[in-house]
């Protein structure tokens, strides 16, 4: 660990007002067009907190003076410009766009004024942060508030005894972030960007804001929902509880008629444990809480994301002295016997195919910050119109709207923890942390699942991701599992499986593929996919750097073909007991060219229409595959071929191959996974041709089934259909549908296959889709 101690208060050069002239945006990198709204004097100007809401708030966020300090030269800071919080200084929306680094303490300064009105008089002033990165000092005109600790939770100081009695107020921060020299949780940052790894973000990149309450105010709302008893138990952390305060709660469902009356209504003695109404245990704060009878609810799903508004408030002595708003899903999520007898993930007692992308969350423009309220909806926005219910939340932790847009959109989450320290193999043991870098993980860990218990759309927690930072594996998800019993735990996502959580994680790139159905576990895909795609004048770079998994594609419609292929093989997964699957990813992200988004937004790289198709599909039986022309795995075919050069158009339908060799498939070498050698093939290239016949109702809903090891081309009636890089371990599906390809009677298919090194082989067969589904009844 880097032992340093944050400055706490000294005297700090004085600073000029800001105006929107002393901001602009760092040029030199693509933008979304969302970075146009973003004003300086206004930014993401939205309630921070949607789960527990008070209407009187001051939104702090804007123009801050800024220093980067060496960490030997604090005492007399002199600031070096205007950054635009909350967005992190390395960001081009900060303004700023500079590293800080673990030599370096970051500091920021503003002023402000409690505003006037009954509603901030004789209050007490709480001073909120969304999120630092990575460990934060505050101070109030001169006087220390707190310090915290963590890069992805909120955090808040009371500052009422540090405000002057009126006139202006002054807020410094100073933030220390060593990133990937040191071993805190960072997930995908570093100081040295390259493949899947990004640029570090420091300091403040969440909303700063202020908060006027009464001494007495609940301080936080933890919610838990029960089908079976058809409950809501609402505990409550109240501040300055006295005795003989009530607790009081109400709901009511938000429909589409006017009448919101309250439903229910249930009020307990919250300090000394008195029932004085309702039908259930006590309530007041978190040892004590409130159940309240939710009659025949109406259950979250991604389908139907049923929300209900809650009002909880303090009262004494029949006068109600604290307020707020929230609202809450009906939902559980468990493991179960599916129809099938396999075990399962449950949505509300029934399988739901959980598939979503791996969704990174950084932008251009703000890095871990969206740039606009709207930025952050629209990512949510696109990952429902492509088909998908729900996202993988990678290795960052996100704004507590963002969980608010979820809930409201219906879409499922399942939450990683911010990945740091040490990584290990995918054969290797788990590595031993220090005692101060494991006591900081499980306490940052906590933070998070407590922050974000109350989202219905949060259904998984994913302490580790492959071996990132992996240790204790079945101690910590056990720990998990104990924070919060209410929803399944991934242990963990890929590589290292311990035989311990809820699910057994394989991750298969391209893939797919799947575990073992087991008796205690459900078996998931967490990661497959990332088909790499850049799209000229969209990419952070524009250089040869760009990449994606076995190599990029050729254009948006091989993507959408390609991606149609992964679902072709994903589908029976389901059927033999595959409860998820996670595409990688949402968006391209600075050298990573796998979103089915450009970084920037601007493109959404597939049809969505026929990408959402081919989600939607997965929901319903496989369709019936008929072969047409058989693979060597099914049964022996000829072939002609050659491993010379040959000369003319070699795949044209017409070309006379009378002089080829003739063989059976497949060609290649013996001892190459998963494969049939019915005819050698050791040489560097090999060109093979086939002709067969179709009758009039077989020429569509083709799919072609391809083993390559390792590059090749497949031409169907001398027209180039299919090219692909690199090696796969077992046949591919790749769809043919357009029904342009075939003809009536004789076809023929020519495939040319490069090989390298290593193993090699290649074969091919067709397949005929038969769609016998009922378009209204899901399977899953």
């Amino acid at each position: 660990m880097l032992k340093y101690v944050l400055p706490i208060c000294f005297a700090l050069a004085v600073s000029a007002a800001a105006n929107a002239a002393d901001w602009k945006i760092v040029p030199g990198r693509i933008t979304t067009d969302f970075a146009k709204d973003v004003h300086p004097d206004n930014p993401l100007p939205e309630y921070p907190r949607p789960q527990l809401v008070r209407n009187t708030w001051l939104n702090l966020n804007g123009l801050w003076d800024y220093a980067i300090v060496e960490k030997d030269k604090i005492q007399n800071v002199q600031f070096d410009g205007k950054i635009l919080v909350p967005y992190p200084v390395e960001s081009a929306l900060s303004g700023v766009g500079k590293t800080v680094g673990k030599d370096k303490t970051l500091f920021y300064k503003r002023t402000f004024e409690i505003p006037e009105g009954r509603n901030w008089t004789d209050k007490r002033i709480l001073l909120h942060f969304g999120a630092v990165d990575w460990k934060a000092a505050v101070c109030v005109n001169g006087k220390t508030v707190g310090e915290h600790t963590g890069g992805y939770t909120p955090f808040s100081f009371d500052i009422t005894d540090a405000l002057k009695p009126n006139g202006k107020q002054d807020i410094t921060v100073s933030v220390y972030d060593p990133t990937d020299d040191n071993w805190q949780p960072r997930g995908k940052q570093v100081k040295n960007p390259s493949g899947i790894w990004y640029t570090s973000v420091t300091g403040i990149w969440q909303t700063v804001w202020l908060e006027p309450v009464n001494e007495t105010s609940i301080a936080k709302l933890k919610f838990t929902a029960n089908l079976k008893d058809e409950t809501l138990t609402i505990a409550a952390g109240i501040r300055n509880l006295k005795d003989g305060d009530m607790l009081e709660a109400s709901a009511s469902f938000k429909g589409a008629a006017a009448d919101r009356r309250p439903f229910a209504r249930i009020q307990r003695n919250a300090s000394a444990g008195r029932r004085v109404s309702g039908t259930s245990s006590v309530v007041g704060d978190v040892k004590a809480p409130l159940v309240l009878k939710v009659p025949k609810p109406k259950l979250w799903t991604p389908d139907e994301p049923n929300l209900y508004d809650l009002t909880v408030s303090v009262v004494r002595n029949g006068k109600t002295v604290d307020t707020v708003q929230s609202y809450f899903g009906m939902r559980e999520i468990t493991l179960g016997k599916g129809a099938d007898g396999i075990t399962r993930m449950l949505l509300n007692g029934n399988f739901l195919f959980q598939h979503g992308p791996l969704d990174q969350g950084w932008f251009p423009d703000g890095l871990y910050t969206a740039p606009t309220d709207k930025a952050l909806v629209y990512d949510l926005e696109v990952t429902k119109q492509l088909g998908f219910n729900m996202l993988r939340k990678h290795v960052k932790v996100e704004p507590a709207r963002f969980y608010y847009h979820c809930d409201k959109l219906g879409i499922l989450v399942w939450q990683d923890m911010p990945s740091g320290d040490k990584y290990i193999g995918g054969k290797a043991p788990d590595f031993v942390r220090s005692p101060e870098s494991a006591a900081n993980f499980e306490r940052e860990w906590t933070e998070i699942i407590e922050a974000n218990y109350n989202a219905p759309s949060i259904v998984v927690w994913v302490p580790f991701n492959e071996g990132w930072g992996q240790y204790d594996t079945c101690r910590i998800l056990d720990f998990t599992k104990k924070l919060d019993p209410t929803r399944l735990v991934d242990g963990p996502s890929g590589w290292t499986d311990r035989g311990c959580g809820d699910m057994h994680d394989m991750h298969a790139y391209r893939g797919p593929g799947m575990n073992q159905p087991e008796e205690k576990r459900a078996t998931v895909l967490g990661e497959y996919g990332g088909l790499g795609l850049p799209i000229k004048e969209h990419t952070w770079v524009e250089s040869g750097k760009n990449w994606g998994y076995g190599g990029n594609l050729k254009d948006r419609g091989d993507l959408l073909n390609t991606y149609t292929g992964l679902n072709a093989r994903l589908h029976p997964l389901i059927v033999k007991g595959l409860s998820a699957a996670v595409y990688t990813q949402t968006t391209d992200v600075e050298v990573e060219v796998n979103g089915l988004m450009t970084y920037d937004r601007k493109i959404i790289k597939p049809d969505v229409a026929k990408f959402k198709a081919s989600n939607d599909s997965l929901h319903y039986p496989p369709p019936e595959l008929r072969t047409v022309l058989p693979t060597a795995a099914q049964q022996a075919t000829d072939w002609t071929y050659t491993t010379e050069q040959p000369v003319g158009d070699w795949h044209a339908a017409d070309f006379d191959d009378s002089v080829w060799k003739h063989g059976q498939g497949g060609f290649g070498t013996k001892g190459t996974p998963n494969t049939t050698v019915r005819t050698d093939w050791n040489t560097s290239d090999i060109w093979i041709r086939k002709s067969f016949d179709l009758p009039p109702e077989e020429t569509e809903s083709l799919i072609l089934r391809l083993y390559h090891d390792e590059d090749a081309e497949v031409y169907i009636n001398g027209e180039k259909r299919v090219s692909v890089k690199g090696f796969v371990t077992d046949y591919i599906s790749l769809p043919v549908f357009d029904g342009q390809s075939f003809k009536t009677g004789k076809n023929v298919i020519a495939i040319h296959c490069r090989q390298t090194n290593g193993g090699q082989y290649i074969d091919a067969g067709l397949v005929r889709q038969i769609n016998t589904r009922n378009k209204t009844q899901r399977a899953w």
